[in-house]
């Protein structure tokens, strides 16, 4: 694939996100094998932009979502400081372009991990706590028409995310069978358990740890890493307020601004 093609492609995903119009799929510029060359260059152009990354997002962690995109691992995307919502406040209307919305565990790390390979216990050692997060999913890919490619090039869909507040120690919660209800305004529209991401939300960090230390670019002390969805994606639209409650960590809980009149 050409340098021409990679940079035609990050340039329509741009300018979908600076006109708040989806754009077409990018797959007819590049092929699976191109997209994180497409995703490196909108980095390096955000980086040049001032943004502050904060750490990494994994997606594709349901067998489900594999399976429709015919592919057999996880996929990752960067985090920036500015997507990141506290607990409790509200995404403005148009912020994230057709959002959807997931629960999920969140690690936040306080040693690095450099290992081409590494073990659960480098895992656990280097995770300060684990945190409830809502990821509020978003794509640059008109209809969520896309595959592997548009999803990997467009920073694995991502929007923007909410963590909660009472961090807890990994030894203090299973976070295997930790069930989860995600509710809109008090109506259950997503259930699942730690289970459902990869087995464990621990195998996707795994995954996502040996996968950065391969091509140079590891976890570091202070990332933040959504681990994948513990249950079915819901849309966000506005006026939604969802929050989301896993078993020993808590809740957490995010509102959507309605449209302007």
């Amino acid at each position: 694939m050409t340098d021409t093609a990679i940079q035609a492609a990050a340039e329509r995903l741009l300018r979908a996100h600076a006109t708040g119009e989806p754009c077409a799929p990018v797959r007819d510029l590049i092929g699976p094998d191109d997209a994180y060359d497409v995703q490196r260059h909108l980095t390096k152009h955000w980086l040049a932009e001032g943004r502050r990354p904060v750490g990494r997002k994994i997606g594709l962690t349901s067998a489900a979502v594999q399976r429709q995109l015919g592919v057999d691992s996880p996929d990752f995307g960067m985090l920036w400081a500015d997507t990141a919502v506290p607990d409790g406040a509200e995404i403005p209307a148009g912020a994230v372009l057709q959002g959807r919305a997931e629960a999920e565990v969140a690690l936040v790390l306080e040693r690095d991990l450099t290992h081409e390979r590494h073990t659960v216990a480098d895992l656990i050692r280097a995770t300060a706590f684990a945190l409830p997060a809502i990821e509020v999913a978003g794509s640059r890919v008109r209809d969520w028409d896309i595959t592997l490619a548009d999803t990997v090039a467009d920073n694995a869909s991502s929007g923007m995310y909410v963590l909660g507040n009472r961090p807890v120690k990994l030894a203090d919660v299973d976070l295997r069978l930790c069930g989860m209800v995600l509710e809109r305004r008090g109506e259950q529209v997503s259930t699942g358990t730690g289970a459902a991401c990869l087995g464990h939300p621990l195998n996707a960090a795994l995954w996502l740890a040996d996968t950065l230390a391969r091509v140079g670019n590891p976890l570091r002390a202070g990332d933040t890493v959504l681990t994948g969805a513990l249950g079915p994606m819901v849309a966000a639209v506005p006026g939604d307020v969802l929050e989301a409650r896993i078993e020993g960590l808590g809740d957490v809980r995010v509102a959507f601004a309605k449209e302007a009149s």
